[in-house]
């Protein structure tokens, strides 16, 4: 609820009102993304175009970068998380496992989330870039949940194959980093190689991803 307080941009989803019932429970009106997720829209619609892609790619680098400015981590970025209406518009929903940090990363450093879509630094932060990164985080689940919009499957795994935590953690952490198939564009590769960088520090940053040539005709982040 209080992150929700403190988020005002067009490319977060907007709360409305947060009340307290009778019961004690408290009760959030959120506005209305008539389409669902884009897991739905994967779902009903099939596979998503190297052009949607982009586009979805620069709505969600826009709100990763108005949190990460304000030092919010979402640390759940999937496609049932990301909200769009029949406009297109997509929006960051689903702050349930988010953060706000204060003075130090290290307070992140937590198994929360879903863990299909974790860094290998959640899993084992002394091989992967010491101390757990949340924003370099956010920036891996961008990249998975680009290709499992463009592939139709989750792409760590083959299609059809339900996954359970240790063979995510071993796919993860000891695998190599997915790739895109054959026939996709090559700023397109180049964005999700840049997202999925197994070392957190060689990961670019929301600001730097907004300059890449795949999402981006002017480089400079919207403003919010």
């Amino acid at each position: 609820m209080e992150i929700l307080r403190r988020t005002d941009s067009p490319h977060v989803v907007r709360c409305h009102e947060i009340f307290q019932k009778p019961s004690g429970d408290f009760g959030i009106l959120m506005e209305y993304m008539d389409s669902g997720t884009l897991e739905n829209v994967l779902e009903s619609e099939g596979t998503f175009s190297e052009s949607k892609l982009a586009d979805v790619a620069r709505k969600v680098l826009n709100g990763l970068h108005y949190l990460h400015s304000r030092k919010i981590i979402h640390r759940d970025i999937k496609p049932a998380n990301l909200l769009v209406n029949s406009k297109m518009e997509v929006k960051i929903a689903d702050f349930g496992v988010s953060k706000i940090l204060c003075r130090t990363l290290d307070a992140c450093n937590s198994y929360v989330g879903t863990c299909a879509y974790m860094s290998p630094e959640r899993f084992d932060p002394e091989t992967y870039g010491g101390n757990y990164d949340g924003y370099a985080g956010d920036i891996w689940s961008l990249g998975l949940t680009l290709m499992e919009l463009y592939m139709g499957h989750f792409p760590l795994l083959p299609p059809g194959q339900r996954p359970d935590w240790a063979t995510l953690m071993c796919s993860i952490c000891f695998g190599e980093p997915p790739s895109l198939p054959e026939g996709v564009s090559d700023e397109f590769r180049s964005f999700v190689e840049c997202c999925l960088q197994k070392e957190s520090s060689k990961r670019w940053s929301v600001s730097k991803l907004l300059g890449h040539p795949f999402v981006c005709k002017d480089p400079k982040p919207e403003q919010s």
